[in-house]
């Protein structure tokens, strides 16, 4: 079945919100807000903050608050200077510096560019690369190797060799880049290739002279906001609409169209209608889904994603699902259908890295190897790259998610306040022996008339029901008195015992 894409953009002047909506149904959520973009794709001056030899790193700064971490493998140095350190040629794509130790191709104070590969997650600084890449509508352009990729997803064989055919002739003599061609390359006519490529020539030209004139720490090349990167690179050519809320960003996305995808441009649309653009396809309501642990099922059973900074984690479970037939198909059905559920909430939720997912267990040899087929088909149209492990025996599956940005639920929540993230809160009787404790431990130190305890509202109900008779006893043994008071403001878990 053909898949029916439209792209909904909706600006304000805090935030643009871009929602990915295939067949009806929300797949990908991107937000930016104006006070904290994401840097992934900035390119700045920086300077060596600090030489890591154990971890073959290094810090840059890049005048952020917290120091980029730049890996030997990200370190470009003069090719012939890499094989003479190597004794081994390399492939003309990458320096093969990861075997190089970090001292002998960077030292302290010393000034480089770099590009931002990864924003910074969480309590980690961002990740960078010396091998800096400027991207196009069709092209990225790799300024120091004349090296010719092109996407795996491209899979024409006689399609590859007529691309790299039109890009290796519409190589100049003086040209020392190269160039990666993107997916959306492919069937688009040579013209628009070479389209492209001047357009990347004249932004490197541009980059080089500010890389010449700029102080370290100082940005040099700034990617394009959310909208403009969503026209570069969502909008295929077969996506049907492209609906924009805010008249201005439709304006500057028709003027991008115009002249980077005519092709689209009559799709692009300005969406003026009294209803919230959001509301469209239920776009609101499926974001406050994306942020609650529990995933339901259509046939009944649902999964458990819990997001942590080591991994993702997710639980399939059948639920009320029965099954009409034998324990074993209903097993089989039940995994089927989360691998498609599954595939659509690591892009929703844009979450990376490594994943875990518990399947539930199968007898059936083949009924494993065919849910492990189907997640694949279904992470197929997964714009970010994955990796996925076969079955272990005990039903796990290990996948690889490249991230590049924070997830939805990092870039929309905090860690609660109460619980620090940790999920849970300590019981009222936890916390009433805590508080018994506390004031054993204070009688033994100091001496005090009495004592007052200051808790939440259903810590003291507790202290005065059911815990009555242990206050009283508490009171006897140290032989002084124990009040209780509400405070409103405190949280399950917070108490103070005030020496009075």
């Amino acid at each position: 079945m053909a898949v029916s894409e439209e792209i909904l953009i909706n600006v304000t002047p805090q935030e643009t919100r871009v929602a990915v909506v295939e067949n009806g149904v929300l797949q990908e959520v991107h937000i930016e807000r104006t006070r904290n973009r994401g840097i992934a794709g900035n390119i700045y001056k920086g300077k060596v903050a600090r030489i890591l030899p154990g971890m073959q790193a290094a810090f840059i700064d890049i005048g952020l608050e917290r120091a980029a971490f730049l890996h030997a493998s990200d370190v470009r140095v003069a090719q012939d200077a890499v094989e003479a350190r190597t004794s081994a040629p390399s492939n003309g794509a990458h320096d093969n510096t990861d075997h190089v130790p970090i001292a002998e191709l960077l030292h302290d104070g010393q000034v480089i560019s770099v590009q931002v590969v990864k924003d910074p997650l969480g309590s980690k600084g961002a990740r960078v690369t010396m091998h800096i890449t400027l991207p196009a509508r069709y092209l990225v352009y790799l300024p120091y190797t004349r090296h010719i990729g092109i996407s795996q997803r491209i899979e024409d064989d006689a399609e590859r060799e007529r691309l790299r055919s039109v890009v290796k002739a519409a190589m100049e003599d003086d040209d020392t880049g190269g160039y990666i061609l993107r997916t959306v390359a492919g069937a688009v006519s040579e013209d628009e290739l070479k389209t492209d490529i001047r357009y990347l020539r004249r932004a490197w030209a541009v980059l080089q002279e500010r890389i010449q004139s700029a102080r370290a720490g100082e940005l040099l090349h700034e990617d394009l906001a959310l909208a403009m990167r969503a026209m570069r690179d969502l909008v295929r050519e077969n996506i049907e609409k492209v609906r924009i809320d805010s008249r201005e960003t439709y304006q500057k996305a028709c003027e991008f169209a115009h002249e980077f995808i005519p092709e689209v441009e009559g799709r692009v649309e300005y969406y003026p209608g009294e209803r919230p653009i959001f509301d469209l396809y239920s776009v609101e309501d499926e974001i406050k889904k994306s942020l609650e642990r529990k995933v339901l099922l259509k046939s009944g059973g649902h999964l458990i994603i819990d997001q942590t900074e080591a991994m993702t984690t997710i639980d399939v479970n059948t639920g009320a699902y029965v099954g009409r037939t034998n324990l074993e198909e209903t097993l089989f059905k039940t995994n089927l259908e989360a691998t498609q559920v599954i595939a659509r909430q690591l892009r929703l939720r844009n979450l990376g890295g490594m994943i875990i997912i518990d399947f539930i267990d199968m007898l059936d040899s083949d009924h494993k190897r065919q849910v492990i087929r189907a997640l694949e088909k279904a992470l197929s149209r997964d714009r970010a790259k994955t990796h996925i492990t076969e079955m272990s025996p005990l039903g796990l599956v290990e996948i690889t998610r490249k991230r590049i940005r924070e997830s939805l639920e990092h870039v929309l929540c905090e860690p609660c306040p109460v619980c620090k993230g940790r999920g849970v809160l300590k019981t009222p009787q936890t916390v009433c022996y805590e508080i018994f404790r506390e004031i054993m431990r204070e009688s033994r130190q100091f001496g005090a008339a009495k004592y007052l305890v200051l808790a939440s509202q259903v810590v003291i109900d507790l202290l005065l029901d059911e815990e009555s008779s242990s206050v009283l006893k508490l009171q006897e043994f140290i032989g002084k008195p124990v009040h209780l008071q509400v405070e409103s403001l405190y949280h399950q878990e917070q108490f103070d015992v005030v020496l009075m």
